[in-house]
């Protein structure tokens, strides 16, 4: 060990980008947050999972999934996955940036990608994995009228999380870390609930 431990530790600190660190691993995921205009209204495009998929069955989504070792880095495997689930073609995406990564109970490190892609879209859902797919209008979600908040206990005994769920949308529910990424969304616009 060195002399100068605070020099040393200055030294591996200043190169390095800080994360964010977990108990156990999480699984690294990206989703496409992709923004459409239709009739006038900005919206949120989503997709309802079917209930054959390996895990959220039934569930209202973005776009995305898992990060994969072919990926150069979240855009891109959000860019992939919603190609593969919706059809959307990456160069008809505007990117418009990266939100805060959300760190889920069930131990996914999300990383949501923000983009506009033009309306009407001729979509062509993968019917092994996506049920529907269906948009909300910005304004509607952020009416707190449509909002509900509870709590369900931390994991490994931790502080309570918690849980964010809209009224349903033509008979869509909007709940757990899609509204959460959805309720940072319209943080960033100024306009949440």
């Amino acid at each position: 060990m060195t002399t100068d431990l605070p020099g040393q530790l200055e030294a591996a600190l200043s190169r390095r980008t800080p994360g964010v660190a977990a108990e156990w691993s999480a699984r690294p995921a990206a989703v496409l947050v992709p923004l459409i205009l239709e009739e006038a209204r900005r919206r949120l495009l989503f997709t309802r999972r079917t209930e054959n998929v390996e895990s959220h069955r039934g569930q209202v989504s973005f776009p995305g999934g898992r990060i994969e070792a072919g990926d150069a880095d979240a855009v891109a495997a959000a860019l992939r996955e919603a190609r593969e689930e919706i059809g959307l073609r990456p160069h008809d995406v505007r990117l418009l940036g990266r939100m805060d990564s959300l760190l889920t109970v069930t131990q996914y490190l999300i990383t949501p990608v923000v983009g506009v892609i033009p309306w009407p879209y001729p979509l062509r859902p993968d019917p092994s994995e996506v049920a529907a797919v269906f948009s909300i209008p910005l304004d509607w979600l952020a009416d707190g009228s449509h909002l509900e908040r509870r709590t369900r206990p931390g994991p490994a005994g931790g502080p309570e999380v918690p849980v964010y769920s809209y009224q349903p949308y033509d008979g869509h529910v909007l709940w757990g870390a899609s509204a959460r990424i959805t309720l940072d969304l319209l943080d960033l616009l100024g306009i949440r609930p």
